[in-house]
């Protein structure tokens, strides 16, 4: 599976970063089927409320209205562009998934009402100053989960 990151994305993600400091942030990621086993991540969700250094609770009411206005903005073309998986950062942490975060991914995969057969995670922190380090995982229904490529747009 390969995850396209574009320039504005990342941006955003400096952005939120910058502002969260050494709290974690997160939101949802939007994304667009490009080619087969290939993504492109159009749009993202930031939470407000920021967790702790090491911990981030995703607040469900804080992506209902991104969500529906991303699909009516898309003309409701979910083959196409839909809800793509998680996002959040590991300011303090190396940008890969932890037990915890490996366990909520597979509540999230295997939720009936989120209607996915994968969902992605993408986990982020500053590298250096306006550069972010990234990873982006994938997660089955099946239980099992991998490293995507992440593909840094520029």
């Amino acid at each position: 599976m390969k995850i396209h990151l574009p320039v504005d994305i990342q941006k955003k993600l400096i952005s939120a970063l910058e502002k969260a400091g050494n709290q974690e942030i997160g939101g949802v990621l939007m994304g667009e089927h490009i080619a087969e086993a290939e993504f492109r991540i159009v749009d993202l969700t930031i939470q407000e409320q920021f967790g702790s250094v090491t911990f981030f609770i995703r607040l469900v009411t804080d992506i209902v209205k991104p969500l529906k206005g991303f699909f009516k903005q898309t003309r409701y073309n979910y083959k196409k562009f839909n809800y793509l998986g998680e996002w959040h950062s590991h300011p303090l942490f190396s940008p890969v998934p932890s037990k915890k975060d490996i366990q909520s991914m597979q509540e999230i995969v295997t939720d009936s009402d989120t209607g996915a057969n994968f969902v992605i995670l993408l986990i982020v922190r500053l590298k250096d100053v306006r550069e972010i380090e990234a990873t982006a995982t994938i997660f089955f229904q099946d239980g099992q989960f991998s490293e995507c490529k992440l593909i840094m747009e520029n």
